[in-house]
């Protein structure tokens, strides 16, 4: 989570508001009562193997193992909790790694009054060299996400953004990238709306892809302009070839 962000929901916590965080595992909130996530207690702070903090919202685990609820939060069974039972929901970090993140949102704005999201910015996770030099984001991340106002839209992340370097951005844009720019997040009171954005066509896909680096103009206009005239060629090429086979056929 955002550091800041950390610090600006302790501060408007109540000291006998009732929270919860939801996927935690690798670092929980220590402010949340109730922690749900698929992994165990014992093997909660994953981050710490990695060289990043274990825990955030203080020094005081506020939850313990019986409030640790380990649990498919995809899976199609309500959360254990009636309407509106928490104060504050937390899910940092998490739906970008999930299958169903439609339905985590359905289910925390039941049980939640109010709440924080926070997933990477679609920058970031456009980006090559987070993980690996010809990877955009991370690898096992399955979304590509926007958040506007008070509204959250899921763009599967489309193989082909790590096909060819017009897709992403270069891995010199990640490394000159802030910190308060690698992410984005909501604040939620009452609920806020969601969906699934959905793109038919590999044209139509690439185009998306292209347009929203273009947009962040990587890339010099010659660049793009050799880029453009070689696949032209390219695509030239391989429909003389094709036609010469077809006619030895």
């Amino acid at each position: 989570m955002y550091p800041a962000n950390a610090d600006r929901i302790l501060d408007h916590l109540n000291q006998g508001d009732l929270v919860l965080d939801i996927g935690g595992w690798a670092c929980p909130f220590n402010r949340a009562n109730y922690v749900m996530d698929a992994e165990s207690f014992e093997t909660r702070g994953f981050y710490r193997t990695v060289g990043l903090p274990d825990h955030q919202g203080g020094e005081e685990e506020h939850f313990d193992e019986g409030r640790w609820i380990r649990r498919d939060i995809c899976g199609r069974e309500p959360y254990p909790f009636p309407d509106k039972h928490f104060d504050f929901v937390i899910c940092s970090h998490v739906l970008e790694d999930i299958r169903d993140p439609l339905w985590v949102c359905d289910e925390m704005i039941r049980i939640g009054k109010r709440g924080y999201v926070e997933v990477p910015s679609r920058v970031a996770e456009t980006c090559r060299g987070w993980e690996h030099p010809r990877t955009a984001g991370l690898s096992h991340h399955r979304w590509l996400i926007d958040i506007g106002e008070n509204h959250i839209t899921f763009l599967p992340k489309l193989h082909a953004i790590h096909s060819h370097w017009r897709f992403s951005l270069p891995a010199s844009h990640f490394r000159h990238l802030p910190e308060r720019e690698r992410v984005q997040w909501l604040f939620w009171e009452g609920g806020f709306t969601y969906d699934e954005r959905v793109i038919h066509g590999l044209d139509n896909q690439l185009a998306e892809l292209e347009s929203f680096v273009r947009r962040a103009a990587p890339y010099s206009p010659t660049r793009l302009g050799i880029d453009a005239v070689s696949r032209r060629i390219a695509a030239l090429a391989r429909r003389v070839a094709g036609g010469f086979v077809r006619r030895l056929g």
